[in-house]
């Protein structure tokens, strides 16, 4: 017995002395703050266009009564046309739960908004984001237009690919030639996709600082070892509706 002893003393004295191995299966930095953003995307008629905003601009306090609008786009440029984009903030899903639970009682918002602007609309979606821990929201110093970049990332979430991502955001950041708004990292939806909301003064600024980003070696650097963990890309120009928080 006293050998046993002995014998295990050693073994658990070896093991404490031995370089520890930690695993962590994290995918990334921990959301400690509740706080995310639908992004809606709603296909609109085409010969029903006009009559949807008219209705939206007319109607949207009704809507607004119940939680923050971020910002409220018509896609100009990028995928399918007839497409209006907005965004909505939330403290959390019990948040959300709540405001849902008032539209349905809101019977002003159903007959004013809700009802009309249905029979305008053949599909929407609906995407939950979180912002990205090194980023917060910014609003641009005057009006403009928008750049949505969507990037869809090789699996295995930001500890795979979230530090070279963020050197390219940083780089064309730094050197001025865009001004960023967002990074969202979805939580519902596609997965391993990430949002980068960006702001320029014009469609010709924007292609203007695009071409000058090129031509930078800091930029393309950062890009190529981004572009490593990158599966496919999209965008869209938009342009923010009169009562949009973001123009």
């Amino acid at each position: 017995m006293l050998a046993l002893r002995r014998s295990l003393t050693k073994a658990l004295a070896a093991r404490s002395q031995a370089p520890q191995v930690c695993s962590s299966f994290a995918t990334g930095p921990r959301q400690y703050d509740g706080t995310f953003y639908e992004f809606r995307t709603c296909y609109v008629k085409p010969s029903k266009m006009n009559e949807f905003l008219e209705n939206v601009k007319k109607n949207i306090h009704l809507r607004t009564a119940h939680s923050e609008l971020v910002g409220f786009w018509t896609v100009e440029f990028g995928g399918r046309m007839n497409k209006v984009f907005h965004v909505w903030k939330y403290d959390n899903f019990a948040h959300r739960t709540e405001v849902q639970k008032a539209l349905a009682k809101d019977k002003e918002w159903q007959e004013q908004f809700l009802i009309p602007n249905l029979a305008l609309i053949h599909k929407q979606e609906s995407e939950i984001t979180y912002l990205v821990p090194w980023c917060k929201l910014e609003k641009p110093p005057k009006e403009g237009v928008y750049e949505l970049a969507t990037f869809q990332m090789k699996p295995g979430g930001p500890a795979l690919w979230g530090d070279p991502f963020k050197r390219a955001v940083h780089t064309h950041v730094n050197q001025g030639y865009t001004k960023l708004v967002g990074v969202f990292h979805a939580e519902y939806g596609i997965l391993n996709r990430v949002h980068v909301l960006w702001w320029n003064e014009s469609a010709d600024s924007r292609a203007a600082g695009r071409h000058q980003s090129h031509e930078d070696p800091r930029v393309v650097a950062a890009v190529r070892e981004s572009v490593n963990f990158l599966g496919s890309q999209q965008n869209m120009l938009l342009i923010p509706m009169s009562f949009s928080p973001l123009k």
